[in-house]
């Protein structure tokens, strides 16, 4: 006698949330239907309703997931380096931001890849929380500064966009499992900006 299979559970908020973090990191958020989520999401566009408002409602949402795991990724990282080299610290930053971009989902790298192009009323609403994880960046640059291992006369305001810069462009080329591994790709990022700054 055959056993009938028990019916797959629908996903509830949080699963739909992972759907439309998933297609806006690959379509981008103007690209990305109701529909669509629904579709990857495994339910019907209607249900939706019962979890979100809106489109907006669900980027808002994992736009403030992105920048928080980043950002604690990085305060985990730097926490027990209270007493560290100003060297260390950045290098430890930039091996957590880099892992934060690839290990926690499509969170953090929706974030940073979506973030610039969604509406100016939702990039606004972001704006304090990426603001204070900018702050960590310019305070530990500014450490760096004092203690001698980056330039006196460097614009922290531009080191800082350059470095997050150079780190968050390798979603757009870095491959897990290809010729470097992140750990090596983030020794490389640490590495110039030391050097290449003193």
């Amino acid at each position: 006698m055959s056993t009938a299979e028990a019916p797959r559970a629908l996903p509830g908020r949080e699963g739909i949330r992972d759907a439309a973090a998933r297609l806006f990191l690959e379509r981008g958020y103007a690209d990305t239907t109701l529909r669509d989520i629904a579709a990857a999401a495994g339910v019907k566009a209607g249900s939706i309703y019962y979890h979100f408002s809106s489109k907006d409602e669900m980027l808002t949402e994992i736009l403030d997931e992105g920048i928080s795991r980043i950002t604690a990724a990085v305060e985990e990282a730097l926490a027990p380096l209270a007493g560290a080299s100003s060297a260390a610290r950045i290098e430890a930053a930039v091996h957590a931001h880099l892992a934060a971009l690839f290990r926690h989902g499509p969170y953090t790298a929706a974030h940073v890849s979506v973030f610039p192009k969604t509406p100016a009323h939702l990039r606004e609403a972001g704006l304090p929380a990426r603001d204070a994880y900018e702050r960590i960046w310019s305070g530990l640059l500014r450490e760096a500064q004092a203690s001698g291992s980056l330039a006196p006369d460097l614009d922290v305001r531009v080191a800082r966009l350059l470095l997050l810069g150079s780190m968050n462009t390798t979603l757009d080329w870095f491959r897990p499992g290809g010729a470097s591994t992140l750990e090596e790709v983030a020794e490389m990022v640490a590495r110039l900006f030391l050097r290449g700054s003193a």
